[in-house]
């Protein structure tokens, strides 16, 4: 077996070693900061659902006087 053959025999496992690594860091990563946006995008949309709440206290409180 040539020098040739053998480092291509040891180069295709350490190459899928370093790819599986790196994508597993990315992920690892990426996913801490989803989740810190997801809770930022909770807290928007709780505050959106409570001005949504009162303006529709509102209304009915408009509507209930009209009638």
């Amino acid at each position: 077996m040539g020098l040739l053959q053998l480092l291509t025999l040891l180069i295709c496992p350490l190459m899928m070693l370093f790819c599986m690594k790196g994508m597993f860091g990315h992920n690892k990563h990426h996913h801490s900061h989803t989740s810190k946006d997801l809770d930022d995008r909770v807290k928007s949309l709780e505050l959106e659902n409570g001005k949504l709440r009162k303006e529709i206290d509102t209304l009915s409180t408009i509507e209930r006087k009209e009638s």
